[in-house]
């Protein structure tokens, strides 16, 4: 039997995420995120995709949406588009719901989807719940366990697919966040559905664990172990995460929830930063022959460090901080309920992810550490040191 892949594209997926909007949901979010400078990144998520799925199967045909929501990227990876939904001059949550609905009647196998968890809720609202789905990560938030860990890992699962590989499919979750609890500071993602998405132990993503009450004096050491590392005369980017909450409640600094604010000596120096003010910070430091480090955390169950949830720390700041960008805090649990698999970065730039595969060290106590592997997703198996 034939198979066939199907996709559709949030055109405006990810564009709220370097500028610290926490999402990129509404109008006034998109409007305030290109007046930052900032321009989606789905259509080239896309193409990253698709390029893997052209070099299995060149000249496959795939059942997308016309223009930014498939059809261009289709035609950029050298694949055939077959159209059968167009949207309006600007699409929205609804197009993407209705293309997805066109591409599965339209008899797709496997729909790709490209954007974060509101376009995941957006396609399970429309598709029959038996349609085999996989999301390729481009949003700013991305709770759900139906995406790949990456583009080319969704655009390799997509090639298995498309060749006949009897992968097996899993109920996975979709899970939303109303954007503007998050801006609130409150996280707590709901259950939208399950979709069956062909899983692969490392290339498919699992769902975001909260942090358990009982693990929150593992989260007060590894916060003190992390602060005994600092150095007052080096500028650190403390990036989104209960852990580093803690470390700005334990230097007495009001940090934001899910932004990513700076600090120097234990005091603010920028509050809820974008990328771009994150950069004029560093060039200042740079002027100033100030060190400048990232201060991230592990997000539970997926192992992500970058690339969900804190695009402000892009590829464009990591490189601005030097050869060893990175001061990494997690507790052991959260290590230990990975079962081995390794940390994920994923900054849209494989150059940048290759370098920093290889072990790291994660602080995890006031006087403990662990050795881990890291792992890019766009170069698997890549182990050069950081």
């Amino acid at each position: 039997m034939t198979r066939t892949i199907g996709l559709v594209v949030n055109p405006v997926a990810g564009v709220g995420g370097p500028a610290g909007l926490k999402g990129s949901d509404g109008d006034a979010v998109q409007t305030a995120a290109r007046e930052r400078g900032m321009t989606p990144r789905a259509e080239g998520r896309a193409r990253s995709a698709l390029g893997v799925l052209a070099a299995a199967h060149p000249g496959a045909e795939i059942i997308t949406a016309a223009g930014g929501m498939g059809a261009d990227a289709v035609r950029a990876a050298g694949l055939r588009a077959r159209v059968v939904y167009t949207a309006g001059e600007r699409s929205t949550g609804a197009d993407s719901a209705s293309a997805a609905a066109a591409i599965a009647a339209a008899g797709a196998d496997l729909l790709l989807f490209v954007g974060g968890d509101g376009t995941a809720r957006d396609v399970a609202s429309a598709v029959p719940s038996e349609q085999p789905v996989l999301g390729v990560p481009a949003g700013v938030k991305m709770y759900s366990g139906c995406f790949a860990v990456s583009p080319s890992a969704a655009g390799a699962l997509a090639a298995r697919w498309l060749a006949g590989d009897e992968l097996p499919l899993e109920p996975r979750e979709v899970l939303d966040v109303d954007e503007e609890q998050i801006r609130a500071g409150r996280v707590d993602p709901h259950l939208f559905a399950l979709v069956p998405v062909p899983f692969v132990v490392g290339r498919t993503q699992s769902r975001k664990s909260a942090t358990p009450v009982s693990e929150a004096a593992a989260v007060r050491s590894a916060a003190a172990g992390a602060i005994a590392a600092m150095h007052d005369d080096t500028l650190y980017l403390l990036g989104p995460g209960g852990t580093t909450m803690e470390i700005g409640r334990q230097l007495g600094v009001s940090k934001t929830p899910l932004g990513v604010d700076a600090i120097r000596g234990g005091a603010l120096v920028l509050a809820d930063a974008s990328e771009a003010q994150l950069l004029a910070l560093l060039d200042t430091a740079a002027d100033a022959g100030t060190p400048a480090k990232a201060v991230v955390t592990v997000i539970g169950g997926q192992g992500f460090l970058l690339g969900r949830g804190n695009q402000q720390l892009s590829a464009a700041v990591l490189r601005r901080l030097g050869p060893d960008p990175l001061l990494v805090v997690a507790t052991e649990q959260k290590l230990t309920d990975l079962g081995g698999r390794p940390l994920l970065v994923d900054t849209g730039d494989p150059d940048l992810d290759q370098r920093l595969a290889g072990y790291i060290r994660v602080t995890t106590g006031v006087t403990t550490a662990s050795a881990y592997p890291v792992t890019a997703p766009e170069h698997e198996g890549a182990h050069s040191c950081v």
